[in-house]
């Protein structure tokens, strides 16, 4: 059974940065699969909001557009884990980030193309 497990939430003032880490286990690679990291903050009827999506390869990347230029998200296909850079973190930043495996090779910001999920890690950013 494919199974992401997330690390590296924890709490830290607004300005600060975090990396997040998502090791998939069950699965001898994951070359074949696009990344994702998503979101949701507790009390929110929103469902998870897209974060971050790679590709297979790396080569294509999509950001959700609050995070652009902030976070940057990574893969090490050696390691089957995948990195969530969190630079210059908010207080709306605070959340629940869950890891997600592709359904395809391709990054893609919808839900629904990934099929395997973490558990989650709180991230708490303070004002």
């Amino acid at each position: 059974q494919v199974q992401p497990v997330e690390s590296g939430g924890g709490l830290v003032q607004a300005g600060a940065s975090l990396r997040l880490s998502c090791t998939v286990s069950g699965r001898p690679s994951l070359n074949s699969s696009a990344m994702g990291w998503f979101r949701h903050a507790p009390g929110k009827e929103a469902d998870r909001e897209f974060v971050a999506s790679i590709s297979w390869s790396s080569r294509t990347t999509y950001y959700e557009d609050s995070v652009k230029g902030r976070f940057t998200i990574s893969r090490d296909n050696n390691k089957n884990t995948v990195y969530l850079q969190m630079n210059s973190l908010k207080p709306e930043d605070t959340s629940i980030y869950y890891c997600a495996v592709g359904n395809t090779k391709y990054a893609s910001n919808w839900w629904a193309d990934f099929g395997s999920w973490g558990q989650g890690t709180q991230v708490t950013v303070s004002s």
